[in-house]
């Protein structure tokens, strides 16, 4: 059975946020797992892809390896910046190496900020741990083309969301809390990553 608290969900290049199956938090328990093996299990799963382009075909096993790290590393929990006054935003990078094939994070976002519409030009996942957020998801069409929107997903504490590299969002952070996520990035393919307007249609690097 599904545990509907906390929810794995996939989002295709097409926009469309289909549920996955998701294992019980306790069979998940483990008196420690480290940022470092999470790191670790994460490039093994890549590493033994059939080639560099069908990486998001492991999202299911390193979506188990997010929910893994979030249920068992109370230090990932405490990894949380407060946002800019400005920006409403703060990004704190967990891991950073020269040539390093992720990008591991922690988000937080002020109650009401969104971001651009946008993709990230490789496979994601994003833990909600705390907040609520709304996913809005876009499709491109090339005849002519334009983005149009193919429905809204609101996330909730506890969900993990995934993504191929050409899917398509803006996520508002919704009242009244801040959110707080763990984001997991492939390695972005050059000029690959796009942010997009909707009328009149632009698209520019992002």
């Amino acid at each position: 059975m599904i545990d509907m608290l906390h929810q794995d969900w996939f989002v295709d290049a097409q926009g469309q946020c289909q549920p996955r199956p998701t294992l019980r938090p306790w069979d998940l328990l483990q008196e420690h797992y480290y940022l470092h093996q999470f790191l670790s299990d994460v490039l093994h799963i890549i590493a033994h892809a059939p080639n560099e382009f069908d990486q998001w075909d492991y999202l299911p096993q390193i979506r188990r390896r997010v929910r893994q790290l979030v249920l068992n590393s109370y230090w990932l929990n405490t990894q949380r910046p407060d946002p800019d006054p400005k920006t409403g935003t703060a990004i704190l990078t967990l891991y950073d190496e020269i040539g390093y094939p992720l990008t591991v994070q922690t988000v937080t976002t002020c109650a009401g900020m969104s971001t651009p519409i946008h993709n990230h030009g490789t496979w994601g996942v994003v833990a909600l741990l705390e907040g609520q957020e709304r996913h809005t998801l876009w499709r491109r069409m090339t005849h002519p083309d334009r983005i149009e929107t193919t429905g809204q997903y609101i996330l909730q504490a506890g969900e993990i969301i995934s993504f191929q590299p050409e899917a398509i969002h803006q996520v508002e952070a919704l009242e009244p809390t801040p959110s707080f996520t763990f984001q997991l990035y492939g390695d972005t393919q050059p000029k690959s990553r796009f942010q997009f307007e909707h009328a009149p249609f632009a698209v520019k690097p992002f």
